[in-house]
């Protein structure tokens, strides 16, 4: 996606947070917003246009909460909590009581506790797209393909402890964004305040994110791709990336 945003002609740039260093145990949401993305993105030519996917959406709101950026957009960004199945935020809360503990001695969650989580809401769809895989070609496209997007999937950096715990305690069982209690230096996070341009890219078929769970911009957009595959799957150029090029040349990004 982004290089076909640089294609375009966007002056376009891509947050890797990196890993977490033992120092950064207690580096929570907040922190990751005020002590890495602000600075960052000061130290950009211009204040840019912010982008989040996922979670990143949350934070780019966050960030936006704490200074003047010309617009933001946010793509199968969770914020209003209450609105996830309840089975899944049980589910979650039990994965999250299991890894706290381990987590908390080592100072990060690793990844394979946000990916059984995610594997644990749609066991069917996981068991079924390994059962896909097992019959295509190999060295084919689709068996490259595959892969790519799964290595992309697995291959995140695991959460401070502290971003963690802000995630699963605060966010998912208590859902302070989604009551408007998110605070970041005393400064509540309210997206309907936010005095630029805003988006939301939601999708009804986002089984990680349900579309009911996106944040209240001043524009919504509704796909039917999957959370992952929204953003790297097939229809993806036509159905998200060419519009939101639309949008941002159209917002002067």
């Amino acid at each position: 996606m982004l290089r076909h945003m640089a294609a375009a002609g966007h002056d376009a740039h891509l947050v890797d947070w990196g890993p977490p260093m033992p120092h950064d145990a207690r580096l929570g949401l907040d922190g990751h917003v005020t002590e890495r993305l602000l600075p960052l993105l000061a130290a950009l030519p211009r204040p840019p246009i912010l982008v989040g996917y996922c979670l990143g959406g949350s934070l780019a709101l966050g960030a936006a909460t704490m200074g003047a950026f010309p617009a933001v957009a946010t793509i199968a960004a969770p914020w209003r909590f209450d609105a996830f199945p309840a089975a899944d935020l049980d589910l979650i809360g039990s994965l999250w009581n299991g890894a706290r503990a381990m987590s908390e001695r080592i100072g990060y969650v690793p990844m394979e506790v946000l990916q059984s989580g995610f594997w644990a809401m749609d066991p069917a769809r996981t068991i079924g797209k390994y059962a896909a895989f097992a019959d295509m070609e190999a060295g084919s496209d689709a068996e490259r393909a595959f892969l790519a997007v799964e290595d992309w999937a697995n291959g995140g950096a695991p959460l401070t402890f502290a971003a963690g715990r802000d995630l699963f305690d605060h966010f998912y069982a208590g859902n302070v964004s989604g009551r408007g209690q998110w605070r970041i230096d005393a400064r509540t996070v309210d997206p309907t305040a936010l005095d630029c341009p805003t988006l939301s890219i939601v999708s009804t078929s986002d089984r990680i994110v349900p579309a009911a769970a996106g944040p209240r911009l001043r524009e919504e957009r509704s796909l039917s791709l999957g959370h992952v595959g929204m953003v790297v799957g097939g229809r993806a150029r036509e159905t998200l990336w060419e519009p939101l090029s639309h949008w941002l040349f159209s917002h002067g990004g």
